[in-house]
């Protein structure tokens, strides 16, 4: 009997020990739980993201710690031309991230008696960062960028072209560093605004351009005209002279714009013209003479004589250089003569001597007629002018009319206005002193049989020469 209670009592004692075992056990979980609950009362239960970044056993406070560390670290990057970088700290424009108390209302949401759940769980919240800044500060670091010196700025320049060694040759351009301060504060902004660290100012085309690179038409065009205008080769031909213009002048006349427009300076092509007309024009110039009697003299005075007429020619030459043009080509005259050189009066020529009042007709070099004559009124107004001049026309049997006079003469041939030679049948004597009392009104009068050869045999242009 004793041993089955002793028994009986054991087994109670076993019981026991198990409910106090259990109740000290979940007094130590409940204990465990509590006081873990406690601990995550403001804090992020276990297996607890942020955009990615585990915040298990954070606080509000520290969470909001590390993002303002975080945003305080931030620096843009701006990569630039030949391998320099400048930076934008985000301590220098009071650079921070704000998340509206989104960090709180997470925390709100999490119980503190639900901590387990994150033993066995995990939680990533996405949270949008929106950012902050000091404009008036961003602004003043913006404009300090050691790019906007101007002593580290190079600007863009186009391709040029410019001759060297008698041809034209396109230079490269040059890109420079100078950055357009729109562009780039634009894209500084949008950089900070998506909390972007780097930005490539030549991906983001921040650089200033050059307008035309080497390989821009309008250059290529360019090119193409100058080459074409200096390949132009204009010989001028004055009997056996010449006068050869080529691109080792022309490219002196030409002219590139901005816009690599390319002109003729036509002021240029004009003196040009003018030097050709100053060494081989010969109107209105003096002119030394051999006489049939002998002597030489110097006769000036005139119409007579090469011309170029300059307005004509230079549009002529300038249209040449235009079409790249390898001719030979006489100049465009205002008025001609027989030959070139210091005679240009040539051997087919018509000389009045007014000093002996005689008259000769040479053509090609032969002596064709000659006799006396009577000249122009020397004591009137009517005097007979001296120089070169050229014949006008020839006409039979013409009527000369003048104040109370009308003349009919079988030959005229005139050749200085209302100047000319004819016959003067009226007249018995020529030659001597006539025309001193008893002159003409300017004409050249001849005997009919003089007049009558001149006539035979002249032609309109043919040299007049009055000397005395």
């Amino acid at each position: 009997m004793e041993i089955k209670d002793q028994e009986v009592e054991k087994s109670v004692n076993i019981k026991k020990r198990i409910i106090i075992g259990i109740i000290i056990s979940i007094s130590i979980l409940l204990i465990i739980y509590l006081s873990t609950s406690l601990y995550f009362m403001k804090r992020f239960y276990f297996g607890t993201k942020i955009n990615g970044v585990s915040v298990t056993g954070k606080t509000t406070e520290d969470i909001e710690a590390d993002i303002l560390a975080e945003s305080e670290a931030y620096i843009l990057k701006l990569k630039q031309r030949d391998n320099i970088e400048e930076n934008i700290n985000g301590r220098d424009i009071e650079y921070k991230y704000n998340l509206e108390n989104k960090i709180e209302d997470l925390k709100d949401n999490q119980s503190a008696f639900g901590w387990i759940y994150g033993v066995f769980n995990t939680s990533d919240y996405k949270l949008e960062k929106k950012v902050s800044y000091n404009d008036e500060l961003l602004k003043k670091k913006f404009r300090s960028l050691n790019c906007f010196k101007n002593d580290n700025i190079i600007k863009p320049e186009s391709a040029k072209i410019e001759y060297e060694n008698k041809e034209y040759v396109i230079k490269e351009e040059i890109q420079g560093n100078k950055v357009n301060k729109d562009i780039l504060y634009k894209k500084v902004k949008e950089a900070l605004n998506n909390k972007v660290d780097e930005i490539n100012l030549e991906e983001i085309e921040c650089y200033e351009k050059p307008k035309y690179t080497v390989a821009s038409k309008e250059v290529v065009n360019a090119k193409n005209t100058l080459d074409k205008y200096i390949g132009s080769v204009i010989t001028h031909k004055f009997g056996d002279n010449k006068e050869v213009l080529n691109g080792d002048s022309i490219h002196n006349w030409l002219h590139i714009d901005k816009n690599l427009k390319v002109s003729i300076d036509e002021e240029k092509a004009r003196e040009y013209v003018n030097s050709l007309s100053i060494k081989y024009d010969t109107y209105g110039s003096t002119r030394n003479f051999k006489t049939s009697i002998g002597t030489t003299v110097n006769v000036s005075g005139g119409d007579y004589g090469w011309l170029i007429n300059y307005s004509e020619e230079t549009e002529a030459l300038i249209n040449a250089i235009k079409d790249g043009k390898k001719e030979e080509r006489q100049p465009i005259y205002a008025q001609t003569a027989v030959a070139y050189g210091a005679n240009d009066f040539g051997n087919t020529y018509v000389e009045i001597n007014l000093t002996t009042q005689h008259i000769w007709f040479y053509n090609d070099g032969v002596l064709i007629t000659e006799g006396p004559m009577v000249s122009g009124n020397a004591d009137s107004k009517h005097a007979t002018p001296s120089g070169i001049y050229s014949l006008t026309y020839k006409e039979k049997n013409a009527t000369l009319r003048g104040e109370n006079y009308a003349a009919p003469v079988s030959y005229w041939m005139p050749f200085n206005g209302d100047i000319g030679i004819h016959d003067a049948t009226w007249r018995s004597k020529f030659g001597g002193q006539i025309y001193i009392t008893d002159g003409s009104h300017g004409c050249i009068n001849t005997p009919y049989d003089v007049a009558s050869k001149i006539f035979e045999y002249i032609a309109q242009g043919t040299p007049v020469i009055c000397y005395f």
